[in-house]
């Protein structure tokens, strides 16, 4: 029987992330404020959305491919993946001090399980965590698909689903851990913060801001709200224009595009000009506003020519009339 070493894992009351990035980390993690990381662990992943869908699974494995219940939500979504590599600890500590750690600070437990072989239905199961992924895909390569690859050393795996209600809103929290091999245990962390979904009031954050910005060279400026079928803004823009402003004053040496998007209903030519229009709508609301200097935005349009969601449903044509920053 192994002898557990409890490390507890710090869970922290507010949002935002902790400054210190540890060493053999990777460039550009920023971890979580919410969970703090198993001692010695690196990450080696991470995706930061500052707003998206997401399903939490809540059930075992009820047929090819299927989990029975989940949680249908949306907002920010912080995905890390942590590498521990040695052989003097084993997954199911790590497993056993992440659930020690939430139900410590009273996160309500939708899910849970843990087995010496990744085989059969439960929850942290191989076919469990497949169903998963299929259902919340990472658009990011990098170590995490270790996660899904196993090895002729790999041990067994384990899965936390948990959900707290703060001051500040809903939070989900999927924890998975999984023996990949004798001497290296990898943890994917997925944190979806609901509330600001919830209520409509979704605004880009400053620091998602920036961590797209790095990771794919654009960001899709949540917040700003136009009349329909105008290039005219809303106030309801207002929170989200102030944010942008601060996030420029704060990098004043980068210049941008602001690149504007529609769905595909109406004509081509007509959507261009929309997108366009909008575009330079917010490159005026920014530099007369916020006094940003004219040379560092370039608005530009392109319609429907770059959706990221099909056409075909409502959803997917809100997610394409979008506004971007590109980095020039």
């Amino acid at each position: 029987m192994v002898r557990m070493r409890w490390v507890l894992v710090l869970l922290l009351s507010g949002l935002g992330f902790v400054g210190a990035v540890q060493a053999a980390d990777i460039e550009g993690v920023q971890e979580h404020g919410l969970i703090t990381r198993y001692p010695g662990q690196e990450i080696l992943w991470q995706q930061i959305e500052n707003y998206m869908p997401f399903r939490v699974p809540v059930g075992e494995v009820a047929g090819y491919r299927t989990i029975k219940d989940w949680i249908d939500t949306q907002g920010r979504v912080t995905r890390t993946f942590y590498r521990y590599k040695g052989t003097d600890r084993t997954f199911a500590e790590f497993y056993l001090n992440y659930l020690r750690a939430l139900q410590e600070q009273d996160f309500e437990i939708l899910g849970k399980g843990v087995s010496p072989s990744r085989n059969g239905v439960h929850v942290g199961s191989r076919s469990w965590t497949e169903v998963y992924f299929i259902a919340n895909p990472t658009t990011k390569p990098g170590e995490v698909g270790t996660f899904f690859a196993g090895t002729s050393s790999s041990g067994g795996a384990g899965a936390i689903v948990a959900k707290k209600e703060r001051a500040a809103g809903t939070v989900y929290v999927i924890i998975g851990v999984e023996q990949h091999s004798a001497d290296y245990v990898g943890t994917l962390i997925d944190i979806i913060e609901v509330e600001a979904a919830e209520t409509g009031l979704v605004v880009v954050d400053a620091e998602a801001m920036g961590a797209d910005l790095q990771e794919y060279g654009r960001v899709v400026l949540d917040g700003i709200v136009f009349e329909f079928d105008k290039a005219t803004l809303k106030p309801e823009s207002d929170p989200a224009l102030e944010v942008i402003a601060g996030f420029l004053k704060d990098n004043p040496d980068k210049s941008f595009y602001v690149v504007g998007h529609t769905d595909s209903v109406g004509t081509f030519a007509y959507n261009s000009k929309l997108s366009n229009d909008r575009a330079a709508a917010v490159v005026a609301a920014l530099q007369e506003r916020f006094d940003i200097a004219p040379d560092r935005l370039e608005p530009h349009g392109i319609g429907p020519l770059s959706p990221v969601f099909s056409n075909g449903q409502d959803t997917g044509k809100e997610k394409n009339r979008r506004v971007e920053l590109v980095e020039r």
